[in-house]
């Protein structure tokens, strides 16, 4: 039963027990633990409101757009051809999980002979392979609650992409989840799970992708469980059409001396958010880099990035390094909070966030936080915003350069030292083509 999603009546509702009503349900599933996830997310939505730039968390970013929108659900997957799928082919990727407008696409997915017994499946195929493990995570660390946008795609669980490494199996090549719009006017719910075991290791690559330029929303979720000494790469790309909205939420927990690393790159829709919460065990180490580049080319975008990264054990050490590029009439937003809890005590933790403005309207708001809460650490955190350097720029005109190749050549590099983090080189060459061909917009 298709279900209009109409965000108009959100933003306008005077009682948040309202904001769904008359919204129907999914029909049952077929298993009672996502049925009481849907119920709980319909709970939660019965008591959030949509956030206006009067919430604090929300101050920089305007959901108006947003809210004019009438989205609905997609009936069917739309379709996507051989040449649609070439543009994201990544070669190292021999397992690849493919979603389009939310519903599996098996016919476009691909599976490694071999994966050590490692569960690369949808929600349905998990279940009936790895119920226990699925039953324990699912749903269980993104907090219930805590945000409107996660309890809507909690509400509206339709499909799930899962992935459960075991004990001690080591993924050498990198699986490729990878989510498809290709329909004007709706929303999709894009669901990972990732399951590391003791010991286990693999790069993960989250892929959000748009076919078609019109308004959309992509609302996602994403929880990432280690266990103990695990090791997770985790590659993050958003890369919708200019009309797109793409909200997401990714929640990570780190069991005792695990490591994960995370390059999370943003360059695409007219606006993105994307709330980013790791907890830190005993002795876990994390690594968070990011990019976002907003109307350096044409257009009016927001970007937003928002983080906390909680040291809730001893001796565990956190890096974070964000980049923003914005140009134009855009605006981007990060807001890193890194929490030492009680008890944390021979935490290293550091924050650096760089900015680069490519216009005089653009506009770039950074917030690196810290909350320390013991009294034996190391933490540091520091920001900077600025224009093109003057003097970089004359260099490269005395070597022969136009003002305008100047120009493009230092903001591919600003953001290029971000992309080069990527462990995957056809991903790398693709985002470092997409920063190239922005990087060369005029402001």
């Amino acid at each position: 039963m298709s279900a209009v999603i109409d965000l108009r009546r959100l933003a306008a509702a005077d009682s948040p027990a309202t904001l769904w009503a008359g919204h129907p349900r999914l029909p049952p599933s077929p298993w009672a633990f996502v049925d009481a996830l849907r119920s709980q997310g319909h709970v939660d939505l019965g008591s959030l409101a949509m956030p206006t730039l009067r919430d604090e968390a929300w101050r920089f970013t305007d959901l108006a757009p947003l809210a004019r929108l009438s989205l609905q659900p997609a009936g069917r997957a739309g379709a996507v051809s051989a040449a649609d799928m070439a543009g994201f082919q990544l070669d190292e990727a021999t397992t690849r999980l493919v979603f389009v407008d939310g519903f599996h696409a098996p016919e476009l997915s691909s599976r490694a002979t071999d994966l050590g017994g490692a569960l690369v499946a949808n929600l349905p195929v998990a279940l009936a392979a790895q119920a226990a493990a699925v039953q324990a995570h699912l749903g269980r660390h993104q907090p219930a609650g805590s945000d409107v946008f996660a309890s809507f795609n909690t509400a509206f669980l339709r499909d799930a992409a899962v992935v459960l490494v075991p004990r001690n199996v080591v993924l050498a090549a990198p699986v490729h989840l990878l989510f498809i719009t290709t329909q004007a006017g709706i929303v999709s719910h894009p669901r990972c799970l990732l399951i590391a075991e003791a010991g286990s290791s693999l790069t993960l690559i989250e892929d959000h992708v748009s076919l078609q330029g019109a308004a959309c929303l992509g609302n996602a979720v994403s929880e990432i469980v280690l266990a103990e000494q695990a090791r997770v790469q985790h590659i993050r790309v958003q890369r919708g059409g200019a009309q797109a909205f793409h909200i997401g939420n990714t929640t990570v927990s780190l069991g005792r001396a695990s490591r994960y690393r995370s390059v999370a790159v943003d360059m695409g829709a007219q606006l993105a958010r994307h709330q980013l919460d790791v907890t830190l065990g005993e002795g876990a180490d994390c690594a968070v880099d990011g990019l976002a580049v907003v109307a350096v080319v044409v257009g009016n975008q927001l970007a937003d990035t928002h983080s906390c990264i909680v040291h809730a054990q001893p001796h565990g050490r956190s890096r974070q390094f964000h980049k923003c590029i914005a140009g134009g009439t855009a605006r981007a937003v990060f807001n890193g909070k890194v929490k030492v809890s009680p008890g944390a005590q021979h935490t290293d933790a550091a924050q650096m966030s760089r900015n680069l403005l490519r216009g005089a309207r653009a506009r770039i708001d950074t917030q690196p936080q810290l909350e320390i809460l013991a009294d034996d650490v190391k933490c540091a955190h520091g920001a900077t915003v600025g224009s093109l350097d003057a003097e970089e720029v004359f260099y490269l005109q005395s070597r022969g350069l136009s003002d305008s190749a100047a120009r493009e050549l230092l903001t591919y590099a600003f953001g290029a030292e971000i992309i080069a983090r990527i462990p995957v080189p056809s991903l790398r060459l693709q985002l470092q083509q997409h920063l190239r061909a922005q990087a060369g917009g005029r402001s």
